[in-house]
């Protein structure tokens, strides 16, 4: 059986029986385990190998983090003849087992001795090398095209990524810009006055939201309040934020009322309007001499009214609508009397609608009890 082996490697193939059988009387067998190292790259070449049985790995950098396997030899292959041939050769690459497997060695002086009684052998191995070596070529080509393929496509990505990062900076400068015009739009002082006092305060649900307010001069000791809420967020809420809120301060300049003021406004932005926004708005005048704040609700939030005795109301109210979806609408107007001492809250509905982690909206009566304890504090 093991003649037959010998007669299929094309390096013995045209040896006498005979001869082979000599040569099988000279081989040493050798077993190895499973990832077991034959030799290591850099070994002294002494030993011509035949594989009986099993698989083994040709590698470059064994057991480093970029090894590299060259090729797998199987049984009835043959290796090590480069290192004999070559005076003081070593071993170019390891050798480790792929499971178990068996081998013949056959000794440098053997080897020698053996090419010297058989110069047939030398072409025969040189056939051999040729053969390796186109293989070796062929397979080494093909994995530089499939390393540049991924490369290229490891480039194409990195691009990409590349791309898209300085849009997202682009586009995170742009939301800044438009942030910071929206913050311009917005009071940076409220008015002081000897009987009221003003605070206010934003939190853009993102980078750039819809609300507005403002607290500004009229004649007569009287001032304008607004509050107002776009639907949705983003660019086009603080576009469109900036829209109405300067059109209810131009109308609120021409000495009309409240509610005279907003009907006014919504002509103006549904005549303008070109998509589906809209925004709730709460304008009211506030007579400082008297003490009496009238206003026009369009679909906000009603007001609170924290009293001097310490009780929480929200104002009666009827329906309103929003500004900028009819044009004919129907507004809640009031009329407060705000006594000395009393807090007259304002809000939008991300007060109410914030959520905690559990997702339980903040809502109204928890604002209800925030403001009893700004009271007793």
């Amino acid at each position: 059986m093991t003649t037959n082996l010998l007669k299929k490697i094309p390096l013995f193939a045209d040896l006498p029986e005979n001869e082979l059988d000599r040569i099988l009387s000279v081989l040493s067998v050798k077993e190895l385990q499973d990832r077991e190292i034959l030799f290591s790259e850099g070994d002294p070449g002494d030993d011509f190998y035949i594989i009986m049985s099993g698989e083994l790995e040709v590698l470059l950098g064994a057991g480093q983090s970029e090894e590299l396997q060259l090729n797998v030899v199987r049984e009835g292959e043959h290796f090590g003849e480069m290192s004999l041939i070559m005076p003081g050769g070593h071993r170019t690459a390891t050798v480790r087992a792929r499971g178990k497997a068996s081998l013949l060695s056959l000794s440098r002086s053997q080897f020698l001795d053996l090419t010297r009684k058989h110069p047939e052998l030398s072409a025969s191995m040189v056939r051999v090398l040729s053969q390796r070596l186109d293989a070796t070529n062929t397979q080494t080509f093909h994995d530089l095209t499939e390393k540049n393929k991924q490369l290229q496509n490891a480039y194409d990505e990195l691009k990409a990524a590349q791309a898209q990062l300085i849009e997202k900076e682009r586009l995170e400068r742009e939301l800044q810009v438009a942030a910071d015009i929206q913050l311009s739009i917005l009071p940076d002082e409220l008015p002081k006055t000897a009987d009221f006092e003003f605070g206010a305060r934003i939190l853009p649900a993102r980078q750039v939201g819809g609300d507005l307010y403002d607290v500004f001069v009229l004649k007569d000791d009287q001032l304008g309040v607004l509050i107002g809420d776009v639907a949705d967020k983003g660019v086009p809420s603080a576009i469109f934020m900036a829209r109405a809120h300067a059109l209810i301060m131009a109308e609120a300049d021409t000495g009309m009322t409240a509610g005279e003021v907003m009907r006014v406004v919504n002509r103006h932005i549904t005549r303008l309007q070109k998509t589906t926004q809209f925004v709730t708005v709460l304008y009211g005048i506030l007579d400082l001499k008297t003490r009496v704040f009238s206003y026009a609700r369009a679909g906000h939030e009603p007001p609170l009214i924290l009293h001097p005795d310490g009780t929480v109301e929200r104002i009666p109210h009827s329906s309103g609508m929003a500004l900028g979806l009819w044009e004919d609408i129907s507004l809640d107007e009031r009329t407060v009397t705000l006594p000395s001492g009393s807090t007259f809250l304002l809000f939008t509905d991300g007060l109410t609608d914030c959520r905690d982690t559990h997702g339980e909206p903040f809502g109204l009566e928890r604002i209800k009890k925030t403001l009893k304890r700004a009271f007793r504090c």
